[in-house]
């Protein structure tokens, strides 16, 4: 009898651990509006859809990235590496949120609308000189530029 209960003890406890294992999800650092980690396409689809676009075209979108980097002024854009070599430009809808600056490499999953746009030489040398490029880098800018644009309600930051 004594040996009937060790192995129901052993068999509560081996349930009990798988249990734990099951409940572990992600943690996120949401900025914006809130978001879950559902329903997210892969960034190849998103892609893949903005290529279909032409400019002033837009689509909604929630998709998954790795940051590249993040405006070190206050915030207040990043890019997103989009695959195949391919970049995005987020921004956050109304300026209502900034991401922290020292996101570089980090995942997050962004929920807005995404788009076709062109940049002018003027704003391109903004964000240069917000990422902290070089005098000579800023100055090589010299044509307009077709680039992927997000306007983000919401950012979930993938947490270590």
């Amino acid at each position: 009898m004594l040996t009937s209960i060790a192995f129901s003890c052993k068999d509560k406890t081996q349930e009990t651990d798988i249990k734990e294992v099951e409940k572990r999800e992600i943690a996120y650092a949401s900025f914006g509006d809130k978001i879950t980690d559902e329903n997210v396409i892969a960034t190849e689809q998103i892609a893949n859809k903005l290529h279909t676009l032409n400019v002033g075209d837009t689509i909604t979108a929630k998709t998954t990235a790795k940051v590249i980097e993040v405006c070190q002024m206050k915030g207040c854009w990043m890019t997103l590496d989009m695959g195949g070599g391919e970049e995005a430009t987020v921004r956050f809808k109304d300026y209502a949120f900034f991401m922290p600056k020292n996101i570089a490499g980090k995942e997050v999953i962004i929920d807005g609308k995404a788009y076709v746009d062109v940049v002018s030489v003027e704003d391109q040398r903004h964000y240069a000189e917000d990422a902290g490029k070089t005098k000579e880098e800023i100055a090589a800018i010299t044509d307009p530029k077709k680039t992927y644009t997000f306007m983000a309600d919401g950012v979930l930051v993938k947490e270590d």
